[in-house]
């Protein structure tokens, strides 16, 4: 028989709280400084496990690994040092328990004092105040600024008002938990209040955290900034080193009234292109009408300085198919494959993206790697993937589709007639389908862009023909609609179960028809294409920011208009967008 092995003699051999245990996790010894520990007069015998919350495995993978876990008792933290006994691998196990209260608290201190940073601006400051009127001008300027004051007096910050729109406010860490968790009310207050103004007053604010100084901290803020400013505004972002994290977002993207950045941009680009040897034009993976009808146009920009663009696209959803045609035998424009391109394309290049600034979502990546000047025009709210170090770039998420963009620069650059009528037709058809008709997010530009399209010899009729579809996809969407379930709080969720090349669009039809259901106020529909890739649409009338919902999928877009392509099957990712909205409604 194996006699027992002891490993306290004495209680002096350590003057810490120490006990053994076998390898089902029992304790066969310890030694009087346990008491410290657990307040049981006797635990010879008892499970670890039941102790300490600890598994036994964990505890052996400890003494493997020289980690320490750590273990709170008694209103003291106690770092664990687990050693084997013997020399094979499923020997007793001593642990010594060497309390670390002192240490742990100091720690705690450190982090909750650690400073952060939250950059504010007041959105569209000037059109704010313009539009209040004369009287209410400084009234609505200096209730602002006591919001903020009274918000950054709750957190214990200091608050420093660099311009009349802007604010810098410095706070302590120990505080983000309680502004997380009121989902950064400061955004609501401000919202609430009565401008006199057509639209509400918004804020953006950036917030910085943990980083290794003040100064990268500050670069962190920053950086949400820009983000919360490229998504539309009325958002808080924070960004803590890699993690990003995102609040607010409630209110539509306010239209700018002055067109001037239009003209600037137009111009500068003009300069890009007459200097350019070769230009590369390309849009996101299975272009969309306002992917290709943007490209379009940029071609045309193109030929106004004289220069012949290749449009670089591989495959294409089928509902491009009419209009790909139509300008592939009318021989006026240069198509090109991605392994084409890269075979052609030189650093001193120039390459200009439309309708995306995410370099995973664009046609062919490697020409983001060769090319030295980089063009990006988009109208989706900014997310944390974007194209690095762009030349130019023109993002404004207020612009209902990128090709209502497109039209306005082209506006600028000729008092003539300038594009072709199927140019005119592309850009339309890619307004026309970014806006559901022009039902949704539009405003005065996006009718002026459409009406001078139409001056330049657009045919609403021939638009209308590009959008004809299959009887099959119709009854496709007839399936999905009959077979959809309305949730409290009017969220509609279907599926189309058919694998089908085109199920970004079928899906995206199917989640605008559920929104003229009565009631129904945000939709989300699932399908599967051909890479059997689950796709999500998902679409809002402007209370659920289905943005947010979408990012946790890695998708993106707009509050009202979003999507997404995941990995997991049509009944699990069903399942994460229910258990979601369950979490949103908390």
């Amino acid at each position: 028989m194996s006699e027992k092995k002891k490993v306290i003699n004495t209680n002096s051999c350590i003057p810490l709280p120490l006990c053994v245990i076998n390898n089902q996790g029992k304790i066969i010894d310890a030694n009087d400084h346990i008491g410290d520990v657990f307040i049981y007069d006797a635990i010879v015998d008892a499970d670890i496990f039941t102790l300490t919350g600890i598994k036994t495995a964990e505890l052996y993978a400890a003494a493997a690994d020289d980690t320490h876990p750590l273990l709170k008792r008694n209103e003291k933290v106690f770092r664990l040092v687990a050693y084997l006994m013997g020399e094979e691998p499923d020997s007793d196990l001593g642990i010594i328990f060497n309390d670390v209260t002192g240490m742990e608290e100091l720690k705690e201190r450190y982090n909750s004092e650690k400073p952060c940073v939250a950059k504010i601006q007041v959105d569209n400051y000037d059109q704010l105040i313009d539009s209040s009127g004369a009287a209410p001008k400084l009234g609505l300027s200096s209730e602002i600024d006591k919001i903020i004051r009274k918000w950054a007096a709750r957190i214990n910050a200091s608050v420093s008002r660099v311009k009349s729109s802007s604010y810098v406010v410095w706070f302590e860490q120990q505080y983000l938990d309680r502004l997380v968790a009121g989902k950064f009310d400061l955004l609501d207050e401000v919202r609430n209040l009565e401008t006199g103004a057509d639209f509400p007053a918004s804020l953006s604010m950036g917030v910085g955290v943990g980083g290794k100084s003040m100064t990268q901290t500050e670069e962190y803020a920053n950086a949400a900034l820009d983000l919360a400013l490229g998504r539309g505004g009325d958002q808080a972002v924070v960004k803590r080193n890699i993690k990003i994290e995102y609040y607010g977002g409630k209110l539509q993207t306010v239209e700018k009234s002055n067109k001037g950045k239009s003209r600037i941009v137009g111009h500068a680009l003009k300069q890009l292109i007459e200097q350019a040897g070769k230009i590369f034009v390309m849009g996101h993976r299975y272009p969309d009408m306002d992917s290709f009808g943007a490209a379009l146009g940029i071609m045309r920009l193109c030929s106004l300085s004289e220069k012949e663009p290749f449009i670089v696209i591989d495959d294409f959803n089928d509902s491009l198919q009419a209009i790909f045609r139509q300008a592939r035998e009318s021989e006026n424009y240069k198509f090109i494959s991605s392994e084409k391109a890269i075979s052609m394309a030189e650093p001193e290049d120039l390459l200009i993206v439309v309708d995306t600034h995410r370099p995973s979502m664009v046609q062919c990546r490697e020409l983001l790697n060769i090319c030295e000047k980089i063009v990006v025009i988009d109208h989706h709210r900014k997310v944390e993937e974007f194209i690095e170090n762009p030349v130019l770039a023109y993002m404004e998420s207020y612009a209902s589709s990128t090709s209502e963009l497109v039209a306005e620069i082209l506006q600028y650059m000729t008092t003539k007639k300038v594009l072709l009528k199927l140019e005119a037709e592309a850009l339309l058809a890619g307004m026309t389908v970014d806006t559901n008709g022009f039902a949704v997010k539009t405003g005065v530009r996006t009718f002026e862009a459409a009406a001078w399209l139409r001056r330049q010899g657009a045919d609403p009729t021939e638009v209308k023909r590009f959008f004809q579809e299959d009887f099959y996809n119709i009854r496709l969407k007839a399936t999905a609609m009959s077979t959809a379930e309305i949730y409290e709080g009017g969220i509609a969720i279907t599926t189309c179960e058919q694998v089908m090349p085109d199920a970004q669009l079928i899906c995206a039809q199917v989640a605008d028809q559920l929104l003229t259901i009565k009631g129904v106020k945000a939709s989300f529909v699932v399908g599967r294409n051909n890479e059997m890739k689950t796709v999500i649409s998902a679409r809002s009338l402007g209370e659920i920011n289905v943005q947010v919902i979408m990012e946790k999928f890695g998708g993106g877009g707009h509050l009202t208009t979003a999507a997404a392509q995941v990995d997991t099957s049509i009944d699990e990712t069903v399942n994460k967008i229910k258990s979601i909205l369950e979490v949103n409604k908390q």
